[in-house]
């Protein structure tokens, strides 16, 4: 009877402890709309950790980006977001305006990645080749508050415009945008992204398109995050020169209830997956990890310091 008990003790003892051992941790991924960069991006690393993370499931899901994204994993409803660094800068600061109540104090930085490109780019018919040019037109700029949007709004601001210069905003998503400027329905569509958007490589190969440079002064009167960059020429079909525009750091953001030991294994196996994020979307070839830990608005979670210490990134 003794023995008999005992045994019944340490199956239960087991039948509880089985569960925890191996229990099942869940990565959500927020990106943002599919024919954009984050959600290819989104849809590669979400592969990389379903692979290589024991125990592990990964979902990844279409958003509006940045600015969800980072209510959604203040709200404990994802586990790796995309975001615009000026998006995190606003998050962390409450500001309302930009779509944050109150300030965000879960959110942890894994990594800075790439650099999202403003690109403005108008129909050849429309006659927009200048910043100036879009007053009295119509100007699609990204979901309301979303990080696009946010940038629209500076990069307008800085040039001396206001949305209510233009003709009509129209504010979607960048395939939306892409089929009413085939349609004739829209001038102009201002995209943060990265280089080779598979929306305006659309658009370029069945239209003719303009470029809009946003000069250096307009970025230099803007500041930080914002830095001057250059669309070289030929990115998209019809572009023959290099066309001057601002960019904005994008950072790989998780949730302070993340484990260290978790934030560790996902943040090194982005960079040392980098050749993967490369043949995801040709803007994995502008993530760097020598970069990787510098300038986040939010604090570097524990586990991701863990791995830069390891290559020597930090002391």
């Amino acid at each position: 009877m003794k023995k008999k008990l005992l045994a019944a003790v340490a199956l239960a003892a087991t039948s509880l402890s089985a569960p925890a051992a191996h229990a099942q941790q869940f990565i959500n991924i927020l990106t943002g709309g599919t024919s954009g960069v984050y959600y290819p991006l989104g849809v590669a690393i979400g592969k990389i950790y379903g692979d290589k993370i024991s125990g592990v499931k990964t979902q990844v899901q279409a958003t509006k980006a940045s600015v969800e994204n980072l209510n959604l994993i203040e709200q404990g409803r994802g586990e790796l977001a995309f975001t615009l660094g000026d998006s995190l800068k606003a998050a962390v600061d409450g500001d309302e305006e930009a779509g944050f109540k109150k300030p965000l104090t879960k959110l942890r930085t894994l990594g800075a990645i790439y650099p999202n490109y403003i690109q403005i780019v108008a129909t050849a018919d429309s006659g927009i080749k200048t910043l100036a040019d879009l007053k009295g037109k119509t100007l699609s700029v990204g979901a309301p508050k979303s990080g696009t949007e946010l940038n629209a709004r500076a990069i307008l601001k800085a040039a001396g415009l206001e949305y209510k210069d233009l003709g009509k905003i129209e504010y979607l998503p960048f395939a939306e945008s892409v089929d009413l400027m085939k349609n004739r329905q829209l001038n102009a569509t201002l995209q943060s992204a990265g280089l080779g958007v598979a929306s305006l490589k659309d658009l370029s190969s069945s239209s003719e398109i303009n470029v809009v440079s946003v000069p250096k002064a307009v970025v230099d009167k803007i500041g930080p995050p914002f830095v001057s960059v250059v669309i070289p020429a030929n990115t998209y079909t019809g572009q023959k020169e290099d066309v001057p525009t601002a960019a904005v750091v994008n950072y790989l953001v998780t949730s302070s209830a993340v484990s260290d030991d978790l934030a560790y294994q996902m943040t090194k196996l982005i960079f040392e997956s980098l050749p993967e994020l490369a043949n995801s979307h040709v803007a994995g070839k502008d993530i760097k990890l020598e970069t990787a830990a510098t300038g986040s608005p939010a604090p570097l979670h524990p586990g991701a310091i863990r791995y830069y210490k390891e290559k020597g990134l930090i002391k």
